[in-house]
């Protein structure tokens, strides 16, 4: 015999189970209209794939789905699809949810379907999705969807493999009444779990108020690798982490689930649905309801399709509207009652409960709590009702949460042992929810405020590039301007860098010294002050040189070469900038035609000849200061003139040799001819009037 362990707390009420074993299961005919809920199970709801109308059979899919954590419902019997809406469901709140209702046809015809012959060549991936597929949640407790459960996670093995047949709570039978009648369809699931899990054992675990059903489980799982364990009776030994204290001795750690301790657990009724579906290619459509209570005049179980109204088993257990209490799903101490004795079977409804007022009065009024700490004894899982209580009372959510409210499994022994009534289960569901609520509160808050704050940031980023893009272009236009004078200039300078940032680089510095240069105008308006200047940077050892008109003609004509090259060669390679280089060119034609112009001018010489005086500093200071003084004599007319033909004469010779070279500077010869002649005719016109006067 294995060894089995005791838990914390628990209570004896009365078991009430003799009321509805003694009957075998009866097949619940079937209802004229079946509701079926679209979420039976945790997670998220299905999702109807039918419309209203549709004629659906026995067996087929009607709402898939919607997400890993989800089980698809399947038609319950054939017939037609009568409505999709909201419909009242089995809850405490007496709420309503999405369901899709089926007229049955009466002919109860099934879809096509077949099971697998030997489900031990399916893998794991396989085998999880019939099962999926099928529909099935867990249906001794909140239906969790099974094939979640089975897959687990690579890197924790399954040690242990327990179904539980504790079956605790008072009056319900259902699995107690599944292990006598259908052992063997039980073992087949069982065994099609074991093989997806790969358990090193597994344990069947039943209380020893149940004499026939261990005698069946024994005899069942003769020569397989499989347990069936006895334990003494005590409420609430069904509860999960209870059962695998009570097996293991092993503790399910705080906030994490049976897999982390290398376990996993069903119950009877789950492994036959695995059977049905695995071996005979059926969906979870039914399950086995027990419905008792005096006020219902037979008391036995029901082997009852989903969907089925539950006043539609009542009127078969011969119900009794006027002795009943109240109608109860589940058992006595962690069912809920029911306000619409209309609403449906869903998959975990293992228990209708009518009692009379006799056999199940109402709570007494409630009083003040007497700190006697009974709830503390009774307490399964080692908490502090009473001090829950109170802070349930206070709505002190945080230190509900700092004492492990989320522990409590709300098995109501706390409430049961009470003598003060105080319905603290229900204290304690009412503070679950609240966290909850405060928690999605503050999770939307936070979410609130990842948004602003992105928002924020987002709208900061736009700004920055924004900016970003107006200082660009304001560089980029300063640059283009900048290339733009540099590529007007590059013709004038032979020696002009030819990379782009070097030509930009270099129209800056020439911007910037010709404001220096105007910087400077006023003080060489004053020849003394030039003088000065001058003499100053002799003196340095620098010189100012001033360049002769030959030197600036030589220049020219070289700069002229140099454009005319880069011209070609920019309209031999496309270059868009020919209407510049040609602007150049003209630009350097005009200076070269004024420079040739004024080399013809004796007084260009001679200013030239005294700029380039390289007298002391004082000579030019006394020379400044004598022209000042005394001024420049002036030339007479007939001066002038003598001097106009001399320079006329010049130009002559020049054009003349000009026209035998065919030189293409004949236009600028020509041009200085004219000006001279209309010069020295201004000239003698001038005298001649002078001298008639």
């Amino acid at each position: 015999m294995r060894k089995v362990f005791n838990i914390p707390g628990g209570i004896h009420p009365p078991e009430n189970k003799h009321q509805s074993n003694g009957v075998p299961i009866t097949i619940a005919p079937i209802s004229d209209t079946l509701v079926i809920p679209l979420s039976q199970h945790i997670g998220a709801p299905a999702k109807p794939i039918v419309e209203v109308g549709d004629k659906v059979l026995k067996g087929q899919l009607i709402g898939a789905a919607t997400g890993f954590v989800s089980v698809p419902v399947h038609a319950p019997t054939s017939g037609t699809v009568s409505a999709i809406g909201l419909h009242p469901i089995p809850h405490a709140s007496g709420m309503s949810g999405p369901c899709i209702s089926i007229a049955s046809d009466g002919k109860d015809e099934w879809i096509e379907h077949a099971g697998i012959s030997d489900y031990t060549q399916l893998d794991k991936t396989q085998l999880l999705d019939i099962i999926r597929n099928a529909g099935i949640a867990g249906m001794g407790g909140a239906g969790f969807p099974v094939a979640v459960k089975l897959a687990g996670q690579p890197n924790k093995p399954v040690k242990t493999l327990i179904i539980n047949g504790t079956e605790c709570e008072p009056y319900i039978t259902a699995d107690d009444m599944l292990m006598r009648e259908r052992s063997a369809q039980i073992i087949q699931g069982i065994k099609i779990l074991a093989h997806i899990v790969k358990p090193e054992e597994v344990l069947i675990g039943i209380e020893d108020n149940k004499p026939e059903a261990l005698a069946i489980m024994r005899q069942a799982v003769a020569g397989e690798n499989m347990e069936v364990v006895e334990f003494p009776t005590k409420y609430p030994s069904g509860g999960e982490k209870q059962l695998i204290q009570i097996l293991t001795n092993k503790e399910v750690p705080k906030g994490g689930l049976p897999a982390d301790i290398g376990i996993v657990m069903q119950n009877p009724g789950t492994a036959t649905a695995v059977y049905q579906a695995v071996v005979h290619g059926k969906p979870l459509i039914s399950r086995i309801t027990t419905v008792t209570g005096e006020a219902c005049e037979t008391q036995q179980n029901y082997d009852v399709l989903i969907g089925t109204p539950m006043s539609h088993l009542l009127n078969l257990a011969g119900f009794k509207t006027a002795e009943a209490n109240r109608l109860i799903m589940g058992g006595p101490m962690m069912g809920f009652a029911l306000q619409d004795y209309a609403v449906p079977i869903v998959k975990t409804t293992n228990c209708i409960l009518a009692p009379s007022q006799d056999e199940l009065p109402e709570a007494d009024q409630e009083q003040a709590c007497i700190r006697c700490g009974m709830c503390v004894q009774a307490c399964p899982v080692s908490l502090l009702p009473q001090q829950l209580y109170w802070f349930s009372k206070g709505k002190e959510l945080e230190k509900l949460k700092t004492h492990n409210l989320a522990d409590c499994i709300e098995c109501g022994c706390c409430s049961y042992v009470c003598p003060s009534n105080i319905p603290l289960v229900q204290y304690y569901r009412s503070s679950k929810a609240a966290i909850r609520e405060h928690d999605a509160d503050h999770q939307r808050a936070e979410h609130s405020k990842a948004r602003f704050e992105a928002r924020e940031q987002r709208l900061i980023q736009e700004q920055e590039a924004k900016e970003a893009k107006r200082k660009a272009r304001a560089e980029a236009a300063q640059k283009a301007k900048a290339a733009k004078l540099a590529t007007a200039e590059l013709v004038q300078n032979e020696d002009a860098p030819t990379n782009k940032d070097d030509i930009i680089q270099a129209a800056i510095a020439r911007t910037a010294a010709k404001k220096a240069a105007a910087k400077t105008e006023s003080i060489s308006d004053d020849p003394i002050q030039a003088a000065i200047e001058r003499a100053k940077a002799k003196r340095a050892g620098g010189s100012i040189a001033i360049e002769t008109p030959e030197q600036k003609i030589a220049k020219l004509e070289k700069k002229l070469a140099a454009a005319e090259t880069k011209f070609i060669q920019a309209k031999e390679t496309g270059n868009d900038k020919l209407a510049a280089f040609q602007a150049g060119i003209d630009k350097i034609n005009q200076q070269l035609a004024d420079a040739k112009t004024l080399l013809s001018e004796p007084q260009v010489k001679a200013a030239t000849t005294d700029n380039n005086s390289d007298g002391d500093a004082s000579d030019a200071i006394a020379r400044a200061q004598a022209k000042r003084a005394a001024g420049k004599a002036p030339d007479t007319p007939e001066q002038q003139i003598e001097k106009l033909k001399n320079r006329l004469h010049k130009a002559r010779e020049k054009l003349a040799l000009a026209e035998a070279d065919n030189s293409d500077k004949l236009d600028a010869f020509r041009l200085s001819v004219t000006t001279l002649e209309q010069k020295l005719a201004s000239a003698e016109k001038a005298l001649s009037e002078s001298a008639e006067n």
